[in-house]
């Protein structure tokens, strides 16, 4: 069996805000293996891109608090670290793709400037050497008229041929783990599938570990092996993609699937998940899921929802219904049916 490139273990991340203290990350686990891609999807506020700045610890403090849990590369904590130790590691041996290219690309600074001193900072290259890898960086993403993209600034380039530049620079020292935060986010429809099939390729051609940001459940099928569903901060369902698309096993889960537009010429209903995300600062007991769930039991509102099997050891939900009762077994039947 595989051993995992990066383990992480009941990582949890708080936020000081006054005197309130909101939990935006909450005991995830979960690990990353070489050649494989690993999707957190959930809405928008979820933790999905709080949990990839956890894992690289640039959340700004305040009002982010020290994360706690275990991140384990190599046999160490990334979160025993010290900063140094981590901008050493950053960009290096695990590097990021920001949601927003325009923003994580300094705008005062040329694109050959940027690429040039990831290369000088880690690989320790010469300005010559630095800058025909540069070029051999942008060549492999599939950009043209690579001299002149190096010698412009951000502002003049595409939003598609910047998030190629922020590819480039997130592959140029080989890293093995890529961790992808929305990396298609306000591109047109053409220009996200070429972007994912870059990353596919190069990451098959290098063997990376992928952790995807995304709450595209399209994107998830197209480059998943496995995903994790999030919700108000923590995993409440875990597998093969394949499993959870097939037997979805979290009421929240099953409302992403029918919440999507049917690819078919018949116009039909959406079928909205009802009601709203809880703010972090007003979380529900219980499954914090219970005030829209519409599977929901007496025990859903109180203590705390362990993980159980759904349809195979490697597929579990943080659900009551698949406790195994004859209560759990009546509900799964009888969505919004009354009592039992």
């Amino acid at each position: 069996m595989l051993s995992p490139i990066l383990t992480v273990k009941q990582l949890t991340t708080c936020l000081q805000i006054g005197r309130e203290r909101w939990t935006v990350v909450d005991h995830l686990d979960f690990n990353l293996y070489k050649g494989k891609t690993l999707a957190l999807v959930g809405e928008s506020g979820c933790g999905k891109s709080l949990t990839a700045l956890s894992l690289l610890r640039i959340l700004p403090t305040p009002p982010a608090l020290p994360s706690t849990g275990e991140v384990i590369y190599q046999g160490e904590n990334l979160l025993t670290f010290s900063e140094k130790e981590m901008r050493q590691l950053r960009g290096f041996k695990i590097a990021m793709i920001f949601q927003d290219p325009m923003s994580a690309l300094n705008p005062v600074y040329t694109v050959a400037n940027q690429l040039m001193e990831v290369a000088e900072i880690h690989l320790q290259l010469t300005p010559a050497e630095a800058w025909q890898k540069a070029y051999e960086s942008l060549q492999a993403v599939g950009i043209t008229q690579i001299e002149e993209r190096l010698n412009a600034y951000p502002h003049q380039l595409s939003g598609g041929i910047k998030q190629r530049v922020m590819i480039a620079m997130a592959l140029m020292c080989e890293p093995d783990i890529l961790v992808a935060d929305e990396p298609t986010t306000a591109l047109d429809v053409t220009i996200q599938a070429q972007v994912l099939q870059l990353i596919k390729e190069l990451q098959r051609n290098k063997g990376m570990a992928l952790l995807l940001i995304t709450h595209d459940m399209g994107v998830v099928a197209e480059m998943a092996d496995e995903v994790i569903v999030m919700y108000t901060a923590q995993g409440i369902e875990t597998g093969e993609v394949k499993a959870v698309f097939q037997h979805p096993g979290h009421p929240y889960t099953m409302g992403l699937f029918q919440s999507r537009p049917a690819l078919t010429p018949k116009r039909e209903k959406l079928h909205p998940i009802k009601g709203q995300v809880p703010p972090f600062n007003h979380l529900p007991p219980g499954c914090r899921f219970h005030p829209r769930c519409p599977y929901v039991m007496e025990k859903c509102r109180y203590g705390t929802v362990p993980e159980f099997v759904v349809d195979q050891s490697t597929h579990l939900a943080k659900c009551w219904l698949h406790d195994g009762t004859k209560e759990s077994l009546w509900r799964w039947k009888h969505p919004d049916g009354g009592e039992s």
